[in-house]
């Protein structure tokens, strides 16, 4: 297969190489649920705050992470592949799915994800619920695949101001097979990680990683899903023993 070229990081040339690259890429079709080891659902705001700058930021640095060399490596290399769905949201009852579950098990499922994003329209441009996103996410992954870990990467810049507090939705709604970990994007608001890290991340081993702004999405996605993807792949290789317990004393 020939090599991918190197692309730009942001910017109208970088998308219009991008787009010839994936020109002849498959469209998305439907596939039956199979054994992964991550099921990665990443959801992105776009509520009012986020402008079509902003927004352009967001999607061309998902889709650059997608062609990047190492994020690819670790995607492929492991004998079980990962699972990824993508979803915009922004008020109570705005939240659309970009693709559903993809098992990424090949460079053409990559490719044709990321043509996926790429092309997507932007539909919503509202108030900022992530309570209702984190209950559309957990939604979203009873339809995943069977997946030995499920993670949900959210990504904002401002504080929930309409539906349900996401410690609400935490609290009544089973997350206990789901850990959360935010994108915190800063330039509007100042406490903005603070709040992702006390509101936002959920679940043992949970982070937050931060974005000055939406120009540094890029880049802080990127360094996210290498984190992610690494954990992961290190927890599928060297799994937890199975220890007995105490015995009698």
């Amino acid at each position: 297969m020939t090599p991918r070229p190197t692309f730009p990081r942001s910017g109208a040339s970088w998308r219009a190489l991008i787009g010839a690259a994936l020109a002849a890429a498959l469209p998305i079709l439907p596939q039956p649920a199979q054994a992964c080891r991550l099921a990665l659902a990443l959801g992105f705001d776009v509520s009012r705050s986020v402008d079509e700058a902003d927004y352009r930021l967001q999607i061309d640095g998902i889709v650059a992470a997608l062609f990047d060399p190492a994020i690819r490596r670790l995607i492929l290399d492991p004998p079980e592949p990962v699972a990824l769905a993508v979803f915009e949201w922004a008020g109570l009852r705005e939240q659309a799915l970009l693709a559903d579950w993809t098992l990424l098990d090949s460079t053409a499922a990559i490719d044709a994800l990321a043509q996926r994003i790429l092309l997507n329209e932007r539909r919503f441009d509202s108030l900022t619920a992530i309570g209702p996103a984190l209950a559309y996410a957990h939604a979203l992954f009873d339809a995943a695949p069977a997946c030995t870990w499920q993670t949900l990467d959210l990504s904002g810049d401002g504080q929930t101001n309409a539906g349900p507090h996401p410690q609400v939705v935490y609290r009544d709604t089973d997350f206990s097979a789901i850990t959360v970990n935010g994108l915190a994007i800063g330039g509007h608001e100042s406490t903005i990680r603070a709040w992702f890290e006390r509101h936002v991340r959920h679940g043992p081993g949970a982070f937050v990683e931060y974005a000055p702004t939406h120009r540094h999405f890029a880049e802080t996605f990127r360094r996210k899903l290498i984190r992610e993807l690494s954990e992961q792949m290190i927890g599928s290789l060297d799994p937890p023993l199975d220890l007995p317990g105490p015995g009698p004393s």
